[in-house]
């Protein structure tokens, strides 16, 4: 395998969390040895495989970041840690700036005194703002809502000057719904705020019901639509980011399959692959919420040679639901 012969020592920020997690059981999979750190302030130390090197570490200490990197080989960064609710980022911007921004930031100065160039950045859909077309490519205008999307695009634009000045070859990774689970790993927020897995949780009676927010939207069933990118597909992605980085010329990728579903249609899949009616209510649009965010990921299947395996939300539904009720209680640290 082209992974094996070309196996690296990879530090993985955010490692316990959802795909931080998945990321770093493919990276052990391919061969590749792993430094997994995390502060376990969000993610489970259970879900980190258990032959990558676990590094309880808060990226806001540059101290403790540069001790990692003088002890551990690396050679190689792929960087998920940071904070991603939307509704709580527009609550206490200052809290998203400072982990999305400073820490980051504390990841590459701890790279360039160690000479460490390949850096590989989970970013996000929502850079893009309220969409100007659709579906979204890379060149679409990015102009964020929220504190989130605004701390992920700023920390974007840091990356090409130290390309500039310390040669340390990055890949942006711009995500849209991350979604399903492996069947070992899947979603346990402290904070749930993802579609799926709040469907599944009202399918298992820990919800009354499911809130659909808006039903009159400009789409084919008057709820919005999204592009929804099974977990197991975006590290795959991260693992041919890595192998090719240092051929790409583009450096912005998206990741999703290309169309949408909606949110009634996936309850409709919930229902079909739970056998159950689960409960739905329809309440008013929330502010900022666009009608359609559909990805346009032709580069990413050109330039990474990537193509995701799940494109049905059928296939994705399922994936959660084996998961949720092989661990009902996710992860039990």
């Amino acid at each position: 395998m082209l992974y094996k012969r070309a196996a690296m020592h990879i530090l993985v920020t955010g490692a316990a969390g959802y795909i931080g997690s998945v990321i770093v059981a493919e990276l052990i999979n391919a061969n590749h040895t792993v430094i997994a750190l995390d502060n376990l302030s969000l993610g489970h130390r259970n879900a980190v495989h258990p032959d990558a090197t676990f590094v309880a570490t808060d990226l806001s200490d540059f101290n403790q970041v540069a001790a990692v990197f003088s002890e551990q080989k690396i050679d190689a960064v792929i960087h998920m840690a940071g904070q991603s609710l939307v509704g709580e980022s527009m609550q206490d911007p200052g809290k998203f700036f400072r982990a999305n921004i400073l820490n980051g930031l504390n990841v590459l100065e701890a790279m360039r005194h160690n000479k460490v160039k390949k850096f590989v950045f989970s970013s996000t859909a929502a850079v893009y703002g309220v969409p100007t077309e659709v579906p979204l490519s890379e060149n679409s205008q990015c102009a964020p809502i929220n504190p989130y999307g605004a701390s992920k695009l700023q920390f974007e634009k840091i990356l090409p000057w130290y390309l500039h000045t310390y040669g340390i070859d990055y890949t942006i990774l711009r995500y849209f719904n991350a979604a399903g689970a492996t069947d070992t790993l899947g979603e346990a927020h402290l904070t749930e705020s993802h579609l799926i897995p709040i469907i599944l949780d009202t399918a298992l009676g820990s919800r009354s019901e499911l809130e659909i927010f808006g039903t009159d939207y400009d789409t084919r069933d008057g709820s919005c639509i999204r592009d929804y990118i099974h977990v197991s597909d975006l590290a795959s992605a991260h693992l041919k980011a890595l192998e090719l980085i240092q051929q790409l010329e583009n450096r912005v990728y998206n990741l999703g399959i290309g169309h949408g579903y909606s949110t009634l249609e996936v309850l409709d899949a919930a229902r079909k692959v739970t056998g159950m009616t689960i409960t739905a209510t329809h309440s008013a649009r929330r502010p900022g919420d666009p009608p359609v965010l559909v990805a346009k990921a032709d580069r990413a299947h050109i330039d990474l040679q990537w193509t995701p395996r799940f494109t049905e939300i059928e296939s994705i539904v399922l994936s959660a639901w084996r998961w949720k009720l092989k661990y009902p209680n996710g992860y039990v640290d």
